[in-house]
């Protein structure tokens, strides 16, 4: 009798509404095409290091800064200096120190409080350069609740952090060279996609008044989603929207702020920049409040992955990963876009199956002198994981729902044994029996002692001692006749035997001596061989595929670094496993 239908407990959906802020008819963002890497800028170590549960101690910030200027990001947002000590003894650090490359900009980030502005430029004497990001918050909820302030109250806010700026900038004093501290301007009406649209251009054009930007000096307006409420389709709108809207666009930079809320951070971000966003914020592997800042790296990766520069070094991200766990104290996900322990592995035999024949087909494509292929194409990988610095011993691991596809490519791969079809069909057998058994993936060398357990026994029960061959021609073509000394069961025989070739001389001379033991008949289906290693440590691995009296199909294998003595290592081995 079948379970009782399940009705599930209904979710109190209707305290929510959809947000829809503007409504964009003649939208173009979505015929657009990304073809050049928007400006980065990484905020790990103020948005991101904020949301950690140990914050950074001076040596993680630093090595986190090391690693973002060898990837090649030259805007860095560096902290807070005005809101703890910490931050404001970093951001000394790099200046007095001279650790500050001449083409990267520090970007340091503060309220408009007249208090916390004055320390901020406190923190930037002798800086060489240096991005002034100021906020505050505009959204309904914000001004009514946390300020009590209306519209022009918040704007006034602004502005008067705008002017603020300005006056401390003009009273920083010059660098021991003589030169002055370079000083660009970013301002966020923070909770930008909560605020209404009109009343966000109106802030910012009178923030705008003050800074007084110019193409060639232009203002960074940074739209956060500082928390993400509506779907990427929207904010795709209300960027375009946006651009087309405020005054003086050559004067700006349209920088964008997504956060992953709703889990849509990397489509919101391509969509924004789609509709005209010049530069994107965010962090390495998507780290910050809540559920994370909009993954950078993912980000680079979706372009490069469509043919289109990064402007940013991804050749070793596990080195990247690695940075990032140790400075954040936090895991990445093994299902990580890109970066995940098993973004690059297949379990799905089908999956094994495609992935082997397509690293096969793209090795029949690559340039005799330099060994590159013209362009990847293997199924199922989205890029070379050799880009990554990853590699193809990790695409495929073998479990239960594995197939024949998964077990050779191991066996290729790993331990040099390029099996023949139908043997990989009866050897995956045996691998899926060891991993239904043990419920979970087998490892390369589990399945290597398997093997050797199955083809090759280090005690069998047949041994080859020794053989003589003699090869002779007449008119009725080819002969070939085989005196073999065996160990069988401890004991010595000497066998005899006649055919065309080696291997029909042996199974002869078998099947003369020990027919019975197989059903009287052993012959030969199909035999295959290949080499392993090269120069003097090259050895002749032979296969041999072969049927009994009683119907029965078997294998074996044989190696030597002679060629003729590893197929008749073969034969006995086929012989050996149809005698069990």
């Amino acid at each position: 009798m079948p379970p009782t239908p399940s009705t599930p407990k209904q979710m109190p959906f209707n305290k929510y509404a959809p947000f829809v802020p503007i409504t964009l008819a003649d939208r173009t963002w979505p015929d657009q095409v990304i073809d050049t890497a928007p400006l980065w800028c990484s905020v790990d170590l103020r948005d991101g290091n904020q949301a950690l549960i140990d914050p950074m101690d001076p040596s993680r910030k630093l090595k986190m800064f090391t690693e973002l200027v060898a990837m090649g990001f030259k805007e860095i947002e560096i902290g807070f200096p005005s809101a703890s000590q910490p931050d404001f003894d970093f951001l000394r650090q790099l200046i007095e120190d001279d650790l500050i490359p001449d083409d990267v900009w520090i970007q340091v980030l503060v309220q408009c409080r007249p208090e916390l502005i004055a320390r901020t430029f406190e923190g930037l004497r002798s800086a060489p350069r240096a991005i002034v990001h100021f906020y505050n918050s505009t959204n309904p909820l914000q001004r009514e609740v946390v300020f009590g302030l209306d519209q022009e109250q918040i704007k006034q806010i602004a502005v008067t952090g705008a002017t603020l700026c300005k006056e401390h900038e003009a009273a920083l004093p010059d660098r021991a060279d003589g030169s002055a501290t370079e000083i660009r301007y970013e301002y966020s009406p923070e909770s930008f996609t909560l605020t209404e649209p009109d009343y966000a251009i109106e802030v910012c054009e009178a923030v705008m008044d003050v800074i007084a930007p110019t193409p060639d000096d232009p203002i960074i307006l940074n739209l956060p989603a500082t928390v993400e409420c509506y779907s990427p389709n929207v904010y795709g709108d209300v960027i375009e929207w946006f651009g087309r809207t405020i005054r003086d666009r050559t004067s700006v930079l349209i920088s964008l702020h997504p956060h992953n809320d709703r889990g849509c951070a990397v489509a919101a971000a391509e969509f924004g920049v789609m509709a005209g966003a010049d530069r994107v914020e965010g962090t390495l592997f998507g780290n910050g409040e809540r559920t994370g800042n909009v993954d950078l790296v993912n980000l680079a990766m979706n372009l490069f992955m469509n043919g289109v520069d990064p402007k940013l070094d991804i050749s070793d991200i596990d080195a990247l990963r690695r940075t990032a766990e140790y400075c954040n104290r936090l895991p990445v996900s093994p299902r990580h876009p890109y970066v995940g322990d098993l973004v690059y592995t297949a379990f799905s035999g089908s999956h094994q199956d495609a992935i082997k024949k397509g690293l096969d087909a793209l090795d029949a494509t690559r340039d005799a002198t330099s060994g590159e292929y013209p362009k990847f194409a293997v199924p199922y990988l989205p890029i070379d994981p050799k880009h990554v610095g990853r590699t193809y011993e990790a695409v495929i691991r073998v479990n239960s729902q594995s197939g024949k596809g998964g077990v050779a490519y191991v066996m290729k791969t790993e331990h040099g044994f390029d099996l023949p079809r139908r043997l990989q069909i009866e050897f995956s057998k045996t691998i899926q029996n060891i991993t239904e058994d043990s419920g979970t993936e087998i490892t390369p060398g589990v399945m290597w002692e398997a093997f050797q357990a199955e083809y090759m026994p280090s005690t069998p029960t047949m041994k080859l001692r020794s053989h003589e061959l003699h090869s002779t021609s007449g008119d009725d073509g080819a002969m070939t006749t085989i005196q073999v000394q065996l160990e069988v069961d401890g004991s010595a025989h000497s066998l005899y035997g006649r055919g065309d070739g080696p291997v029909e001389a042996f199974v002869a001379a078998l099947t003369a001596e020990f027919g019975g033991s197989v059903g009287g008949d052993f012959d030969v289906l199909d035999y295959a061989e290949h080499a392993i290693g090269q120069g003097s440590d090259a050895r002749a691995v032979a296969y041999l595929e072969t049927v009994d009296g009683n119907g029965n199909v078997r294998w074996g294998l044989g190696t030597d670094p002679s060629i003729t003595t590893a197929s008749l290592r073969a034969v006995l081995a086929a012989f050996e496993r149809q005698r069990r």
